[in-house]
């Protein structure tokens, strides 16, 4: 017979399956559109590379602010208002592509998806650490973050092929389809799974501060996201376009070859993090991915190429849900929106600021060398948590602690 510890601490329930099952077909609608979309864009409106860049950035930077209200909604217990509300506006807008005939129209369509994208994305996973038990959320997180890193990988791969084969109303078809399965998948959710409060979290993880305003705690793990996220702004942007410069046919399947990475690392990086804590995990996460960053600059076939998106997806797949995790814990259960909200800015602010940097560095130099010259932000990325590590050597019972044996107090 099953003892009270072991209902407390299953994983695998109902609630945690049907969540990240949303999630994965929320992220995915999301990538089958934005990795084709600069291809489609450059060619049926003959833009230039600026206007290209544009249609990355105005849709992270309006979903960045979307999250920021968001989070205080969050905080009001508004969060079914806030999820149904983004996922209308990201169907809306999804929608709205059919009959967008001019950039303005498209990017207009763009900025909507981008606010109704950020609640979605930031409920969901707010929903989902409330139904993980805290002993196990580095192991929860991780595979929750499985469902964001397949849809990262696989969403692009299946954009550009249906954009390839069917056009671009087809891709819209598709990508309609997805977002309007989580509707019936995440109502019922709605109704039964609680908003995380004080009383769900065990005694020892109550010593964390009740404090209202911004936690400065989430500004380290918010920039370590963001670096590791500029350099995958360079994949999403220009991976085609490196492939036609290096006479790959097929470059999109480097994230179906990372898919396969994040896959295997995933469940194995969240068990290591509930036992010994994020500094077990970050520095060699940041080496797997400056090694498939430098891999794929020189990638000149599919084997090259499919070498290379393994060690990224290694890194990536550990980096992501490590720091989500931490960033979970650094609040209190009533502020998990706010974490979950930076930690998805962080990423797309990476995204848009890499689109763009990197772009302006492919322009002057080439598409490999732009990859050797992002591995640079995951220099600066060791760097930082480096010197982190240093100047808390003195507390070491708190640094990257085994959440189930002490708070992680920053």
């Amino acid at each position: 017979m099953k003892n009270n510890k072991d209902i407390e601490d299953k994983l695998w329930t109902r609630e945690f399956i049907m969540l990240t099952v949303c999630n994965l077909l929320l992220f995915l609608n999301l990538q089958m559109i934005l990795s084709p979309l600069p291809g489609y864009v450059k060619e049926h409106f003959h833009a230039d590379a600026l206007t290209v860049s544009l249609f990355t950035t105005v849709f992270a930077l309006s979903a960045i602010i979307s999250r920021l209200f968001s989070a205080k909604a969050l905080e009001k217990g508004q969060r079914n208002t806030i999820l149904f509300l983004g996922l209308i506006l990201s169907f809306l807008a999804t929608l709205g592509y059919l009959w967008s005939g001019t950039l303005a129209l498209l990017l207009l369509m763009r900025i909507v998806y981008g606010v109704g994208f950020g609640m979605g994305s930031t409920t969901l996973p707010t929903m989902a650490s409330g139904v993980i038990p805290i002993r196990r959320l580095g192991e929860g997180m991780g595979y929750f973050g499985l469902s964001t890193s397949i849809a990262l990988s696989l969403g692009p791969v299946i954009g550009s092929l249906l954009l390839d084969h069917g056009g671009f109303s087809s891709l819209v078809y598709a990508t309609l389809i997805v977002i309007a399965l989580i509707f019936p998948l995440v109502y019922p959710l709605a109704k039964k799974v609680k908003s995380p409060g004080a009383a769900s979290v065990p005694k020892e993880f109550s010593a964390v501060p009740q404090k209202k305003g911004f936690p400065k705690a989430l500004l380290l793990p918010s920039l370590l996201n963001f670096l590791m996220s500029v350099t995958y702004g360079g994949l999403l942007g220009f991976i085609n376009l490196f492939g036609k410069e290096s006479g790959l046919t097929n470059a999109s399947l480097f994230f179906l070859f990372n898919a396969v990475a994040v896959v295997i690392i995933r469940p194995v990086s969240g068990k290591i993090y509930d036992r010994k804590g994020h500094k077990a995990l970050l520095i060699p996460a940041a080496a797997c991915l400056i090694g498939g960053l430098w891999l794929l600059s020189f990638s000149t076939s599919t084997a090259f190429l499919a070498l290379a998106a393994f060690f990224y997806g290694l890194g990536f797949g550990t980096a992501q849900p490590t720091l989500q995790s931490w960033m979970i814990q650094l609040v209190p259960p009533q502020r998990q929106g706010l974490a979950n909200s930076m930690y998805f800015n962080s990423l797309d602010f990476g995204i848009a600021v890499g689109a763009l940097i990197l772009g302006q560095i492919a322009s002057f130099s080439s598409y490999g060398a732009m990859y050797r010259y992002s591995s640079l932000f995951l220099g600066i990325f060791i760097v930082v948590y480096a010197l982190y590590l240093l100047t808390r050597s003195k507390d070491k019972g708190n640094i990257g602690t085994s959440p189930a044996d002490k708070t992680i107090s920053g």
